[in-house]
């Protein structure tokens, strides 16, 4: 009988997966371990719709009012939010509301498929579900 997985043990997982080659490719120079979450939502809310299903969101990233990236996160049954990457911003970084986004079948994806593929490797080897050892990310 395998143990289920519980929602702290997908967390750590994820936040032990995150380094600069998971990060979205054109910010890849801005990432560093003292802001592991910054630049990894859209490749973490697709893993975690991986493990756990639910709707894909995505809000905009404001600054002064300007648009200026957006952010993804994940809803699961009864409206219960989750959105481990939410600390990446600073206080004048402002994100909307979310909006449910389709997602897309990732042979059909243009960017961020090697970020993803890379995340959800490792984040499945650190759950005991994948094969190999885990490639380097930042210490747990």
């Amino acid at each position: 009988m395998t143990t289920p997985l519980l929602l702290s043990d997908i967390e750590r997982a994820v936040r032990a997966s995150w380094s600069a080659e998971t990060a979205t490719p054109e910010f890849r120079a801005r990432w560093s371990a003292d802001n592991p979450a910054r630049d990894q939502c859209g490749v973490t809310a697709m893993v975690l719709n991986d493990l756990l299903g639910g709707e894909l969101l995505r809000g905009e990233v404001l600054v002064d009012g300007e648009r200026v990236d957006y952010h993804w996160w994940n809803r699961l049954g009864a409206g219960v939010e989750i959105d481990l990457t939410r600390e990446q911003f600073g206080p004048e970084e402002k994100v909307t509301a979310g909006t449910v986004v389709p997602r897309p079948p990732v042979g059909e994806w243009r960017r961020l498929r090697d970020e993803y593929a890379l995340l959800r490797e490792r984040v499945l080897h650190r759950l005991g579900q994948g094969p190999g050892p885990a490639p380097d990310g930042p210490a747990a």
